[in-house]
């Protein structure tokens, strides 16, 4: 449900991290890996799927934000996810 802004105790400019502050270059991830290392945690983090979710709507518009610095990595199976990692 949408909220006043005079309901927040602090606003901030939102800004996305660069893919280069986020990710070891010699590395792949999936996206969920992703979200959560965009939230400070370390990728095999267990999060519950509410959570999970969460993270998921930051890091899917992160990644297409940031998709001329990355490359894909196709899954080794139709069940497994990709994985993105920096470019060269």
């Amino acid at each position: 449900m949408p909220r006043p802004k005079s309901s927040f105790d602090r606003l901030r400019p939102f800004q996305f991290r660069q893919p280069d502050e986020v990710l070891d270059p010699d590395t792949m991830y999936t996206v969920y890996e992703i979200a959560r290392l965009l939230q400070g945690l370390d990728p095999d983090t267990e999060l519950d799927v509410e959570t999970e979710s969460i993270l998921l709507d930051w890091a899917i518009p992160w990644l297409v934000k940031n998709s001329d610095a990355l490359c894909f990595g196709d899954p080794a199976s139709d069940d497994e996810p990709g994985h993105y990692g920096l470019l060269d």
